[in-house]
């Protein structure tokens, strides 16, 4: 491939992306809210994503996510998916920084709430300092367990296939620990639902 080439298919990847962002952080991004949607941003987030550690479990649509242990606030560790195996999961990875991220909590509190023992098990993975994520819960408390987790190439969210580390991002397993859905982006209300059923 000639010089030429290489900076058109440059250029080509970056304006996709550009677009596929513009579309996202455009409020009301009605395409994003649909599956279709999401699997074309996921497809051009990953396609100019920096390549990440070699031998790092990756985890793709239809296959068993990768085993992610990492501790809660109490420092305890937890195993995911096998800590609520035979349930589906919604793992969602945030920051307390994060404004999105925020904003979709009381919509993921209400959903977990609603879940029951026999429900979907939402799961939150902070990519976050354990201080300021302890702090932001003691004015914004969720009835799910909250993971910590430190961001970077091999963070949690990488391993569940969210390799432009993009915050919020959720991903749906299910009760065998493989990976259904991915979302970019937060949940508006009432959207948790229908995306969740399976």
């Amino acid at each position: 491939m000639g010089q030429n080439s290489k900076i058109v298919l440059a250029a080509a990847l970056a304006a996709l992306l550009g677009v596929a962002l513009s579309i996202w952080l455009n409020p009301p991004a009605p395409l994003m809210r649909t599956e279709i949607g999401q699997r074309a941003l996921q497809d051009v987030l990953a396609a100019t994503a920096p390549t990440p550690p070699a031998g790092l479990a990756i985890a793709r649509r239809g296959q068993p996510i990768p085993t992610l242990e990492l501790p809660g606030l109490d420092g305890r560790l937890m195993q995911l998916p096998q800590a609520h195996a035979g349930r589906p999961q919604l793992i969602n990875l945030w920051a307390s920084w994060c404004g999105p991220c925020i904003e979709e909590m009381p919509e993921l509190d209400r959903f977990a709430g609603q879940q029951g023992d026999q429900g979907t098990q939402v799961v939150g993975i902070a990519l976050d300092d354990a201080d300021a994520v302890r702090a932001f819960l003691e004015r914004v408390p969720v009835r799910y367990p909250i993971l910590i987790d430190a961001a970077g190439p091999a963070d949690a969210g990488v391993q569940l296939g969210n390799v432009k580390g993009v915050l919020p991002y959720s991903v749906l397993v299910d009760a065998q620990g493989r990976l259904l859905k991915q979302k970019v982006g937060p949940f508006r209300d009432g959207e948790i639902d229908s995306w969740a059923a399976q």
